[in-house]
């Protein structure tokens, strides 16, 4: 069979805006001028020169004239032959600037003029308030620093496309306002998170993101493969065997806050790759972590966001007042009139699934999954203010210690507007319950429940060592800056997020 010839591909043709945007090179160059810049040094930013200089009058700047140096990319050009006013913006904010050709120069001014919306540019000049109050910088010196080639979306009817703003969120970033302040506000979130741990005495360490044994939550995993070994490995599903590891050598409040993997489903709550912060506190238990995690919520609150009251998934959530606390077998008997709390059998809770249409999965054989079943159809959707879920069945929490009543755990997951944030137990410390579990887990796995845990012998030799009693807690950074950014899709706190492939775009 004759083979195909590979046709060589074709570089993208370009608009008009575009192709006038690159004539222009060749005139820089003639003007002495890169552009594509190189070293600038500039010493103010935006918000802080109207921090400190925005309500000052006409006569109190020209008694004593303030000169600035700022740069940043022109988000809008209005000329008006020998003088001109832009707009500029900077990494926190923007200011308007009137350049003209009798201070710059007409060496400068005609390198202005070569100017696009866009273009990264340096102004050093001195501040001034013009007739309709704007203060403004009246530019002395111009420096262009790179040419922008292509034309911004505008700026009302540019990148508002959901996909494109996710895809292109370099552009995102530069035409809307919102989206950058999320994308400043989540590093500030994590640096509270990191102050409020490590001044209740937490230490933060890093673990491997590579694991030969499936453990740590109920997950599906990704598979890669170390060439140097030979043998497949796990994308960890979690941080917190590595962690318990580390409390058996003695580093007793020890946290990590870093990249989890699990190869599911992508929607507004979900993303394959995301970030959590898991816990753990040596000689604590569930009470523990139920005290921090609400300390961390109003931590953040008053610390980093400044107020207490925030819309989220169409609700107003008010973290100021205590979290509910609620069973949750009560609270599945509230809702459908089932009590898991008493005794019964698979059959009859199969038999209940039916009459209440809850589906069941093949890899059932015990009450337990049929009741976390019930809470996720029923409950789960209804708590929408800060609420503690506590006490689960013990088949869907392998590494947590059970209650006086062994069917259940001492676990609590936290729910806002119908959205689990955390998930938290009374640590297991005993390697021969642990054992158990793990040989619970395997038997789930040969039933078909691909989510359950391996066998991990290196966990369990270090429990052998002994591990102190523990509280222990996991918490979506993502959802939570979501919460506190008013953001009701986990894309807006990614700033890459993981998208389906643009059909119309494939390069």
């Amino acid at each position: 069979m004759e083979k195909k010839q590979q046709m060589p591909t074709q570089a993208p043709l370009l608009n008009d805006q575009e192709q006038a945007r690159r004539d222009k090179l060749a005139k820089y160059v003639e003007l002495g001028v890169d552009p594509f810049g190189s070293r600038y040094e500039w010493k103010d930013q935006i918000r802080d020169i109207r921090a400190k200089y925005g309500k000052m009058t006409t006569d109190e700047l020209s008694a004593e004239p303030i000169t600035v140096n700022v740069a940043g990319r022109l988000m809008a050009i209005r000329r008006m032959g020998k003088a001109s006013f832009v707009n500029l913006k900077d990494e926190y904010g923007a200011i308007q600037a009137w350049i003209g050709i009798n201070v710059i120069g007409e060496h400068d001014y005609a390198v202005f003029k070569l100017a696009d919306l866009g273009d990264i540019v340096g102004l050093e000049g001195t501040l001034m308030v013009t007739r309709t109050g704007e203060l403004t910088i009246r530019v002395v010196k111009y420096t262009h620093i790179t040419k922008c080639l292509k034309p911004l979306p505008e700026k009302f009817h540019g990148l508002i496309d959901t996909e494109d703003r996710y895809r292109k969120r370099y552009l995102d970033l530069i035409v809307n306002d919102d989206s950058r302040r999320v994308a400043l506000m989540r590093p500030r979130i994590i640096r509270g998170i990191q102050k409020y741990c490590d001044e209740l005495g937490f230490v933060e360490v890093e673990t491997s993101i590579f694991s030969p044994i499936l453990g740590g939550a109920s997950a599906k995993p990704f598979i890669t493969h170390f060439n140097a070994l030979d043998k497949d490995f796990y994308l960890r599903i979690a941080t917190e065997l590595n962690l318990k590891k580390c409390m058996v050598g003695g580093i007793d409040r020890v946290y990590e806050i870093g990249r989890i993997f699990r190869n599911e489903g992508i929607d507004a709550r979900h993303n394959p790759e995301f970030t959590t912060i898991e816990l753990y506190q040596a000689y604590g238990d569930l009470s523990d972590m139920r005290k921090w995690f609400e300390g961390l919520f109003r931590f953040i609150a008053k610390q980093v966001v400044g107020k207490s009251v925030f819309k989220f998934a169409g609700h107003e959530i008010d973290i100021s007042k205590p979290f509910a606390w609620i069973d949750q077998a009560e609270a599945i008997k509230e809702k459908t009139g089932v009590d898991f709390k008493k005794q019964m059998g698979f059959e009859e809770a199969v038999a209940l699934a039916k009459r209440f249409k809850v589906p069941l999965e093949k890899s059932w054989n015990s009450v337990g999954y049929i009741q976390q079943a019930f809470f996720d159809a029923f409950v789960e959707g209804t708590l929408i203010q800060p609420t503690f879920i506590h006490t689960y069945p013990i088949e869907v929490s392998p590494l947590t210690k059970k209650t006086a009543d062994p069917r259940f755990v001492d676990r609590f997951e936290l729910f806002i507007a119908g959205c689990e944030f955390g998930n938290a137990y009374t640590e297991l410390n005993n390697p021969f319950d642990q054992k158990e579990r793990f040989e619970a887990q395997l038997a789930a796995r040969e039933r078909g429940d691909d989510e359950a845990n391996e066998m991990d012998a290196s966990f369990l030799d270090a429990l052998s060592y002994g591990m102190p009693p523990a509280g222990g807690i996991g918490v979506g950074v993502d959802r939570f800056t979501m919460l506190f950014t008013e953001s009701d899709n986990i894309r807006e706190v990614l700033l890459f997020p993981t998208m389906k492939d643009d059909k119309q775009n494939p390069n």
